[in-house]
Formats: structure tokens, C-alpha cells, sequence
């Protein structure tokens, strides 16, 4: 990728980089930003990992995960930003809002196709499968050796991003890669196992309230959490942790919705289809972005007002687009019938 090379040239040239990764980190936004700052220690940079939330407990095998802060310290200077896995500067949050340097060069790195291009060097690639990914082709270009630390962060963002390499985007590529950060030290067993599989009781407890409210009409599953029912289980995050996926996978839905009301009366919406339905355009309506398949958006209460309208879109969406796919000739394997 030729701006892999203005990445080389702007990290050569700085001295203290600041990190930065999106409000309520995932797999491979912790997996990337722990990655990165491997990275730029080889290359004996001063480095800051910053991030308005807290890296989930799960992920706390990963190197520098201790040093995420959310935070600028009182004598913080930087030359360089890089964001990672950041689809638009408000993902950044209140971290870069805060930043006491300005006007600073901003490298974007990431793979979301409604990435708002906010870097003054852009690398987004909407085909990687995750920004670990397009890290993992960088390191070549930087020079940088691949330790079995930096493969466990590439790896994690890797498997947590295709939820174990199952997602539509995975290519022979992207196996490769796995397979070399394996090699490297990677340990694919603990990565999936802390990345995906284990998790607190608190949400299956949300899963539980959140498959109660469930509802279901003609290709469209949704439900909505409210914060008052949220407090009640101790969940904290502010997302479905993998509610959405799961109502994804009924054999009749063709896109699946899920609403969580936070603490502060904001509503977070997560989406999920699969192909040759997309949620990406359904998001931007919404303010929001992310994938074809994965998507999601943050709304203004109150909750009945935001599902009202993420149903009414919704099933908006999925009208025009089962319309073009019969236009198209394209026979569905769908079952519209509950």
C-alpha cells in the first residue's frame, strides 16, 4: 500500500507518538493499540496508549494493556497522533478532543468502509479484516521484528474481528497472516478462549433480559435493554456483548438490532446482517458507521423514541434492499415467514 511509506516517513520524524484507540475498546482496537506500541518501543519511540474507556478484563494477557490511560498528563507533549480502528474522529472520543497539542499530524489506520478519511495520512483498507491486519502488512515497511508480544496483539484483533476467522471477509490472506503470527508465539488457543469464548456472568444476564424483550417481524429482530434493567445486572459495558450476533443468526432475520440504553441517556445500536444484506448505510442514516455486515450508531434518548426509529429505518432498509436483490434475479435463502 503506497501510503505505508508516508507512514515509515512520519514515525521516523517523531519522537513522542500518542496512541489512540475508540471509546469502548474491542478486541482489536486493545489488540492494535497493544501491537502498536510494541512497535514504536523497537523503534525507540516515546509512546503514550490512550483510550476513553478501560480495556475489558479479558484482555489483560496483552502487553501494555496496563499502560492504557484515559488521561493526559499535566506535561503531555506529542508530534504524532496515530488513531487505530477509529471509523471518524468522534470514535476518538474525549481523549482527542483533550489533546494539549495542536494542529498535530494525525495518521488514521483502520478498516471500517465508512471510515470518514480524518487522517492527514490515510491507511484504511475496507477489505482487511480488521486494523491488526493492515498493521500486520506494515511491519515489513517499518522494519520492525515480530515478536511473539506484538503477534499476540495482531492475533487477538484477528480472531476477535472474524469471531475466529467465520466472518465473510476472511481470505487466504488473512489465514496466512494468523498462521505466521502463530509461528512467531502467538498462542491461538489463549487468544480465542480470552477473546471470545470466556465471558462474565453479567452478560449472560443481559443476553437474558435482551432475548425476553426480543421481537421479530419480517426479516427484522430486534430488542432494547434500558439502563434501569442494565444496572439491575451489573452490566457495565456499553455494548450488547455479542447479543447482536446471536439474534444475527436466526435462520429468518435478515438484519438483527440492538438497543442499550446508557447511563447518560444515550442510546448505543449495534447492527448485524449477513450477506447479501448490509447494515452500513442503515448506520450513516443514524450518525454512525462501521461495516457491511457490522455496524452500530449512538442515539439520543429516550429508548422508546431511538427504537421507534432504528425499527422504522430498519425495515425501511430491508423493503428497498430486498428489492434490489429481486430486481437483480438474486434467489434468497431466506424464510420470511416467522
Amino acid at each position: 500500500m503506497a501510503d505505508f511509506a508516508a507512514v515509515k516517513a512520519a514515525i521516523d520524524q517523531a519522537e513522542q507518538i500518542l496512541l489512540i484507540t475508540h471509546v469502548a475498546p474491542d478486541g482489536d482496537a486493545v489488540g492494535s493499540i497493544s501491537a502498536a506500541g510494541l512497535v514504536l518501543r523497537q523503534l525507540n519511540k516515546q509512546v503514550t496508549l490512550m483510550c476513553d474507556d478501560p480495556a475489558p478484563p479479558r484482555f489483560n494477557y496483552l502487553t501494555l494493556v496496563d499502560r492504557l490511560q484515559s488521561k493526559h498528563t499535566r506535561d503531555a507533549r506529542y508530534d504524532l497522533i496515530i488513531a487505530l480502528d477509529c471509523g471518524d474522529v468522534e470514535r476518538m472520543g474525549k481523549v482527542y478532543q483533550t489533546v494539549p497539542t495542536p494542529n498535530l499530524p494525525l495518521i488514521n489506520i483502520d478498516h471500517h468502509i465508512t471510515n470518514t478519511q480524518f487522517g492527514t495520512i490515510n491507511v484504511v483498507d475496507s477489505e482487511a479484516n480488521a486494523t491488526a491486519e493492515i498493521l500486520f502488512d506494515l511491519l515489513p515497511t517499518l522494519e520492525v521484528s515480530l515478536t511473539p508480544e506484538l503477534a499476540t496483539g495482531l492475533l487477538t484483533g484477528l480472531v476477535t474481528d472474524t469471531l475466529g476467522f467465520r466472518t465473510n471477509g476472511v481470505s487466504a490472506h488473512t489465514l496466512t497472516a494468523a498462521g505466521k503470527l502463530i509461528e512467531a508465539g502467538a498462542n491461538l488457543s489463549l487468544v480465542t478462549t480470552q477473546g471470545l469464548i470466556l465471558k462474565p456472568l453479567s452478560t449472560l444476564l443481559l443476553w437474558q433480559k435482551g432475548l425476553n424483550n426480543m421481537r421479530l417481524d419480517n426479516g427484522l429482530i430486534w430488542t432494547a435493554v434500558s439502563n434501569k434493567e442494565r444496572q439491575e445486572i451489573g452490566h457495565l459495558a456499553p455494548s450488547s456483548s455479542g447479543l447482536v450476533n446471536i439474534l444475527s443468526e436466526v435462520q429468518q432475520v435478515a438484519i438483527s438490532a440492538v438497543l442499550i440504553e446508557m447511563e447518560n441517556g444515550t442510546i448505543s445500536v449495534g447492527f448485524r446482517c449477513r450477506p447479501p444484506f448490509k447494515v452500513s448505510e442503515l448506520a450513516m442514516n443514524l450518525g454512525g458507521g462501521g461495516h457491511d455486515l457490522a455496524a452500530g450508531c449512538t442515539l439520543e434518548g429516550p429508548l422508546e423514541k431511538a427504537e421507534s426509529l432504528v425499527v422504522a429505518l430498519a425495515r425501511e432498509s430491508i423493503q428497498q434492499q430486498r428489492s434490489h436483490l429481486k430486481d437483480d434475479g438474486y434467489q434468497s435463502n431466506f424464510s420470511w415467514d416467522e
